[in-house]
């Protein structure tokens, strides 16, 4: 199988050289010189240093030689940040005959929409899809097991990600439920921020352990007024990826919850950052969408507070514990 991957930042790269193991793989990169450098170096000098690329990985900055190489039953797989999909999108050649599938976790800042909701007026005739689940770049690279779920309405689409994805050290599976998929990736990350806000402020692992289930609650109940299925957010792009980025010391929304404890402006932890932390943009799309439908998001509520500057993290604290007792789950 031909496979494209837009967009050469650290999961990009990392998918690339995974598929490249069992597909002619073409990875995109933005930056003609970034291109240029990973063809010399066979590395991702600035996203990924420490991965070799594989010799048959090729590196192309041509954008539309890089989408036919996929055309005629291959994926393309767009591996930009949640900011880039629509432009992305919007740049695939109508009758493209291949399946499109994106890595970003997120909402659409301005419209809070979602992946699926952005291709239906980016891309209406594509055939389309998401990757998510709990991944950390640097281990799919290494070759680490990792297990990814491919989401789409289109069972060609769920197919053709199998067949790029599955094999070595992945295993994929699918779901027929994009919305659920997309709504658990995006809202993990602003959780991740809350749970880096409470260990930088060495709230315990109780305390941890109470953010991450309350949040699986938010998550659920936004996802489900979204129309989605409540039991996707027990699955790997729901309470899967919630606990590796709530919990794992390679998650950048959860260091941005750890600079914001300690004190540090936002705009400071996000420039050393380097990478883009997905939660922070969407925190507040994240909040609109749920009042939009009258979900209650307490946790969410108190991280766009705090990203805000309205509120310090002691006194979100203390606005979350400030709050009534009530019911875990609603009465039979």
């Amino acid at each position: 199988m031909n496979v494209t991957v837009l967009g050469a930042g650290a999961w990009g790269t990392a998918l690339a050289i995974h598929m490249s193991a069992t597909h002619v793989v073409r990875l995109w990169a933005r930056d003609a010189a970034q291109a240029a450098q990973m063809r010399s170096l066979r590395r991702n000098a600035r996203y990924l240093p420490e991965v070799a690329l594989p010799p048959a990985l090729q590196v192309s900055a041509d954008f539309e030689a890089s989408v036919r190489h996929a055309h005629g039953g291959g994926v393309v797989v767009v591996a930009t940040p949640m900011a880039g999909l629509d432009v992305v999108l919007r740049r695939l050649p109508a009758g493209l005959d291949a399946s499109a599938l994106w890595l970003c976790k997120g909402f659409q800042d301005g419209t809070g929409w979602l992946g699926h909701e952005i291709a239906r007026v980016a891309a209406p005739a594509a055939r389309v899809g998401v990757v998510s689940g709990p991944s950390f770049a640097i281990e799919v690279a290494r070759g680490q097991p990792t297990a990814l779920v491919a989401a789409s309405t289109d069972a060609r689409v769920r197919d053709d990600a199998i067949a790029a994805l599955h094999g070595g050290n992945v295993r994929a599976y699918t779901s027929a439920d994009p919305v659920g998929v997309e709504v658990g990736g995006a809202v993990k990350n602003v959780l991740a921020i809350a749970t880096g806000i409470a260990d930088g402020m060495a709230l315990g692992l109780n305390a941890r352990a109470a953010l991450v289930t309350r949040g699986l609650a938010e998550m659920t109940r936004l996802g489900v007024a979204l129309g989605a299925d409540a039991a996707t957010f027990m699955g790997l792009s729901g309470l899967g990826d919630l606990v590796l980025t709530t919990t794992g010391e390679l998650s950048r929304n959860r260091r941005v919850g750890l600079g914001l404890a300690a004190g540090r402006p936002l705009a400071d932890v996000l420039a050393e950052l380097g990478h883009v932390a997905e939660g922070v943009a969407s925190a507040a799309m994240v909040l609109q969408r749920a009042h939009a439908r009258g979900v209650e998001m307490p946790i969410v509520e108190a991280v766009v507070q705090v990203l805000d500057g309205r509120l310090a993290p002691e006194q979100a604290l203390v606005q979350l514990m400030r709050r009534d007792a009530r019911a875990e789950s609603p009465s039979p």
